[in-house]
């Protein structure tokens, strides 16, 4: 039968993500790779793991990759540098740029040994613009952040897809799915009781791989949606 893995948040570190996809997942090509979200920033190789995950695409491996928030951050970026002949347009990149610094681009434009977004090769930046914000299945919706469930229609607001933090969630309003997304780290312990109890209504798999020597997280994860098992990758890089 094939699996079904979700993998969250990795933020750079490509050597961990390679490591838990060798060690623990173990693809095959009829298994589905969904991954949600922020693959930049803070870790030593985003580029690295952009590669790894358009490479098991292109080698024929089932892979959703949805946007995150730092994703958008750098398309929205790279694009206003792009329109940055006024006044007004340099100024909002350039605050819009130190932001992105603060938040781990520094380390993002190392791993592309570029000195600044747009000296990284548009097809990056292009792959980044594609990616959709969310993956519904029969009983889960994935996505990076949340749903806006203050308003009819949930999948009508993609930016609370990327940015919200908290929220009540109706599942009535999607199909009385649950929700799995990352954005927010959270401790081992957490994941563990969300994955096995039916109370709660969403997974946060997020377990902050940047936040190493902190306890109860500091890992990468992933949860194969067949089983419910949650496999543990401590961060190698």
């Amino acid at each position: 039968m094939a699996r079904r893995w979700v993998i969250p948040d990795i933020h750079g570190y490509a050597k961990t993500l390679a490591t838990l996809m060798s060690d623990l997942v173990r693809p095959m090509r009829s298994d589905e790779l969904y991954f949600l979200g922020d693959y930049v920033d803070r870790g030593p190789d985003s580029k690295g793991v952009i590669d790894l995950i358009r490479g098991l695409d292109r080698s024929g491996f089932n892979v959703t990759a949805l946007r995150g928030n730092h994703e958008d951050i750098m398309v929205e970026l790279y694009d206003a540098f792009g329109q940055a002949g006024s006044a007004w347009w340099f100024n909002f990149a350039s605050r819009k740029n130190r932001g992105w610094l603060d938040m781990g681009g520094k380390a993002t434009l190392a791993s592309f040994k570029a000195s600044a977004i747009g000296d990284i090769p548009p097809d990056y930046i292009e792959w980044m613009r594609e990616l959709p914000y969310y993956h519904p299945l029969e009983r889960f919706v994935l996505v990076h952040a949340g749903l806006n469930f203050t308003i009819d229609d949930p999948f009508e607001d993609l930016r609370s897809m990327l940015w919200l933090r908290e929220y009540e969630i109706r599942p009535e309003k999607i199909g009385g799915r649950k929700i799995i997304h990352g954005h927010v780290p959270v401790n081992l312990e957490l994941i563990t009781q969300s994955v096995n109890s039916r109370a709660y209504k969403f997974i946060d798999l997020d377990n902050g791989p940047y936040l190493a020597g902190r306890e109860g997280f500091g890992n990468l994860v992933a949860l194969e949606l067949n089983s419910m098992e949650v496999v543990i990758q401590p961060n190698v890089d």
